[in-house]
C-alpha cells in the first residue's frame, strides 16, 4: 500500500497528463516545484524496514541478490562489471532504490542494458552530487547503434507502475538512456541526461523514448544530447514540461508505423526550451513522424509554450512520408494525425538560414485535421516547396 506522500506525489503529477484529453489547447499547469518538493520530502523521511547499502565491485550481485529482503536498496559508488545489467527488476511493491556517488559500467560492446528496474510504487533517486556514468567516450565512433562497435542502452524502465524515478544525473552514455515501455503512472522529475561530451563523435543518444505506456509525467529535465530529447512512439497520457533540450532532435512524435503498438494519443510538450538543435542528419524543434504506408493514429497531440533558438534545419515538421528518413517519398493516409495543437510557439530568428521554418506533407486533407495553430512565430529559415495537403490553419513558410 502506498504511502500517503507518494499518493499524493504521484497525483498531483499525473493531474496535468489529464488536460490533453480535453479539447482545449491550453494544459493546466503541471505541480508547482514546491509541491513536488514537499511531497519528496515526506516521502524521504518515512522510516523503512530493511535497509540495505551496497557499494564498489562487490556491491552490484550483493544488491541483484538481496533485492527481495530490502526496501530501501541504497547503492555507494556502486562499479558494474562489463557485460553486465545491474537488474533491480520484480522489486517488491514500495521498494526505494537510492543512487549516491558515481555508479560505474565497465567497457563491454553489447546491447545492454546497463540498469533496469520493474514494479509497484518503485522509488529511483539520487542524492546530490551522484552520477551515473555510461563511459561513453569508449563507444562513441560516430556511428551510433547503427554500426561500429556494439552498444548498450542504458536505463531499462519497463513494467513501473505508480512510480517515481527523480533527481538522476546521466553521464556519457553510450546510446538510447531511457527506455519507458509498459508502464502506468510513472513521474519522472528533474533528471539530467548529459552526454555533451559527444557532440563530436555520440549518436543516437535519445534522452526518452516512450512506448506503449499510459500516464507519464516528465518535468523539469536538462538533456544535452545528439538525438531526440523526448520521442513517443506509442501511448496515452504523456507529459512533457519544463524541460531544456541542447543539441540534439528536439520534442518528437514517433516514427509512430510499424510495430505491435502504433497508437499516440493525448500527449503534450509545454513550456520547454529547445535550442542548439544542430547534431546529426535531422535537426528540428517540433517533429511528428508518420511511417509511409503504415497504419495507426496520432490523436489529440499538443505543443503550447515552446521556445527555439539555434535550429538548423526544421522549425517544424509534420510528415506522413517518414521511412527512416525525413520527407522520402509520397505521403500517405493511412496513419492520420488529428487534433494537433501548437500555440504559442516562440522561434523568431531561430532557424538558419540554409534550414525551413514549417514543413508539412499530408497524404490528404482528411489524414491531417481538426488542427488548431495559434501564436506560432518561426523564422530565420527558408519555404519548403513541396508542402501536400497542408490544413487550411497553417502554410509552409
Amino acid at each position: 500500500m502506498h504511502s500517503p506522500s507518494i499518493q499524493v506525489f504521484v497525483a498531483l503529477v499525473l493531474a496535468a497528463t489529464s488536460v490533453v484529453a480535453a479539447p482545449a489547447p491550453a494544459p493546466t499547469a503541471a505541480p508547482s516545484p514546491w509541491e513536488i518538493e514537499e511531497a519528496l520530502k515526506e516521502r524521504a523521511v518515512e522510516k523503512r524496514a530493511d535497509k540495505c547499502t551496497f557499494s564498489g565491485a562487490k556491491g552490484y550481485s550483493l544488491a541483484s541478490k538481496s533485492k527481495a529482503s530490502c526496501s530501501t536498496i541504497i547503492l555507494d559508488s556502486l562499479k558494474v562489471p562489463a557485460g553486465k545489467t545491474l537488474d533491480l527488476t520484480k522489486l517488491p511493491d514500495n521498494t526505494d532504490i537510492i543512487f549516491e556517488g558515481e555508479t560505474s559500467f565497465a567497457y563491454h560492446e553489447w546491447e545492454g542494458p546497463l540498469f533496469s528496474v520493474s514494479g509497484k510504487g518503485i522509488t529511483v533517486a539520487g542524492t546530490s552530487g551522484a552520477t551515473l556514468n555510461g563511459n561513453g567516450p569508449s563507444y562513441w565512433d560516430g556511428k551510433g547503434g547503427s554500426g561500429g562497435v556494439k552498444k548498450p542502452k542504458f536505463f531499462q524502465a519497463h513494467d513501473l507502475t505508480d512510480s517515481l524515478i527523480e533527481q538522476i544525473t546521466i553521464l556519457n552514455p553510450p546510446v538510447q538512456v531511457f527506455s519507458i515501455n509498459k508502464v502506468k503512472n510513472l513521474v519522472v522529475a528533474y533528471v539530467t541526461v548529459d552526454a555533451s561530451a559527444g557532440d563530436a563523435k555520440a549518436k543516437n543518444t535519445d534522452a526518452f523514448d516512450i512506448g506503449s505506456s499510459d500516464g507519464v509525467t516528465i518535468k523539469g529535465a536538462k538533456v544535452y544530447n545528439q538525438d531526440d530529447c523526448v520521442a513517443v512512439n506509442s501511448g496515452s497520457n504523456i507529459l512533457f514540461t519544463g524541460g531544456l533540450c541542447s543539441g540534439g532532435h528536439g520534442l518528437s512524435i514517433g516514427s509512430v508505423g510499424g510495430r505491435k503498438d502504433n497508437i499516440v494519443e493525448k500527449v503534450s510538450f509545454t513550456d520547454s526550451t529547445v535550442t542548439k538543435s544542430v547534431q546529426g542528419k535531422y535537426f528540428q524543434t517540433i517533429r511528428v513522424k508518420a511511417r509511409a504506408g503504415e497504419t495507426g493514429a496520432i490523436k489529440s497531440v499538443i505543443y503550447s509554450g515552446i521556445t527555439m533558438s539555434s535550429i538548423s534545419k526544421y522549425g517544424v515538421l509534420i510528415e506522413q512520408n517518414y521511412n527512416g528518413g525525413d520527407l522520402h517519398g509520397t505521403a500517405t493516409s493511412d496513419l492520420p494525425i488529428t487534433g494537433l495543437v501548437l500555440k504559442n510557439i516562440k522561434g523568431s530568428g531561430a532557424v538558419a538560414s540554409k534550414g525551413y521554418n514549417v514543413v508539412v506533407t499530408c497524404g490528404s486533407s482528411s489524414s491531417c485535421s481538426n488542427w488548431s495553430w495559434s501564436g506560432v512565430a518561426i523564422s530565420g529559415g527558408k519555404k519548403y516547396a513541396s508542402c501536400t495537403n497542408v490544413p487550411s490553419i497553417t502554410s509552409c513558410y
